[in-house]
């Protein structure tokens, strides 16, 4: 199966919380880009595919919090993949550090960062 991600994604499992309209989630992140998430809840199937979602986490053995906007591309089970649709500058120099040293590879990074801006995110 060919690889269709145009952004590198890391293993990174924490804490996070979902925020939608009244409603907030307890979640697990598994992995993280430059662009999504994949996260799992027990309490997936609570959250709207129509509405955007708050997602809060913070870094491991620190007091960084990184804060965002994303879609809901899809929940499967207790899985939900997001796409990040705004994320403020302070939070996605924090997740680019996050997966600068969990990449290990520093162009695939830098490819990552002149897609984004192709795309216009951020």
């Amino acid at each position: 199966m060919r690889e269709r991600r145009l952004f590198t994604r890391v293993v990174y499992q924490t804490q996070a919380f979902l925020i939608q309209k009244d409603c907030c989630i307890e979640a697990i992140i598994s992995d993280l880009s430059l662009h999504g998430l994949l996260v799992r809840s027990e309490e997936a199937e609570t959250l709207s595919l129509s509405s955007p979602v708050d997602v809060e986490f913070s870094l491991a053995d620190s007091d960084i919090k990184i804060e965002l906007v994303s879609e809901i591309i899809a929940i499967k089970g207790n899985e939900i993949r997001l796409c990040i649709d705004h994320i403020d500058i302070e939070s996605i120099g924090h997740l680019r550090r996050l997966i600068e040293l969990n990449c290990g590879n520093d162009d695939l990074l830098h490819r990552d960062i002149e897609h984004l801006s192709d795309l216009g995110h951020y």
